[in-house]
């Protein structure tokens, strides 16, 4: 009995090999991709109707300021306007207006008998002060150094001078006096506001001796 067998380890088929392709993650990124357009779409969408809404409002709010303004006649509204520049014009006057009384009552009441004014003036100055310029005579030299005593003691009087001293034919002492003062003194509108002149008339200095009403000068400062 032929016991020869012939055993053979080459396959009879090629071997054919499996390969396995990794799945790529395509699900997520659609996904992700559409999130990005719904926001898109939403953010668009929000802005438009903030846009129409926006517009509506002016529009409405344009009208209401159209009916307001139809309301009031245009002669009227033109008077209205005229009565204001009328009203900050007073203002302004009244703001810049100098009342010198309060001046003349510091001099009525610390002028001695001996001491006579012939003229008055005043300046206003750019740093707030008003500077004051007087003309007058006195009965001697002694009288004048009393004066100044007397004005250097008052409190609204600042820097008083006697100047130009001369005697004139009848033995009296001609002399210039000048000084300064706040202008809130002298400020129309502070005393009004006050009520400084609620129950007060105009005053006018007079000259004691010869009767007649002083010659006042005011001037501005440029």
């Amino acid at each position: 009995m032929d016991q020869n067998f012939q055993t053979s380890f080459i396959p009879k088929k090629p071997v054919v090999h499996e390969r396995t392709e990794a799945k790529r993650p395509t699900g997520l990124l659609v996904i992700f991709s559409v999130l990005i357009l719904l926001t898109v779409f939403v953010a668009y969408g929000g802005v438009y109707f903030y846009k129409n809404s926006l517009t509506q409002s002016i529009a409405s709010k344009e009208k209401a300021l159209e009916l307001a303004r139809n309301r009031f006649e245009p002669g009227r509204l033109s008077e209205l306007k005229t009565l204001d520049r009328r009203i900050k014009a007073a203002n302004g006057i009244l703001a810049n207006h100098v009342a010198p009384s309060p001046i003349f009552k510091i001099l009525e009441a610390t002028t001695m008998k001996t001491i006579r004014y012939t003229s008055f003036s005043y300046e206003l100055k750019e740093n707030g002060m008003v500077f004051v310029k007087l003309t007058g005579e006195a009965n001697g030299y002694r009288s004048i150094a009393l004066q100044s005593d007397l004005l250097t003691q008052n409190k609204d009087i600042m820097d008083p001078v006697f100047s130009n001293l001369a005697l004139d034919t009848k033995g009296n002492v001609l002399f210039d006096l000048t000084f300064s003062v706040q202008e809130s003194l002298v400020s129309y509108k502070e005393n009004l506001t006050k009520g400084a002149y609620a129950e007060e008339e105009i005053y006018e200095p007079v000259d004691s001796e010869a009767g007649s009403p002083l010659e006042l000068e005011g001037n501005e400062a440029n």
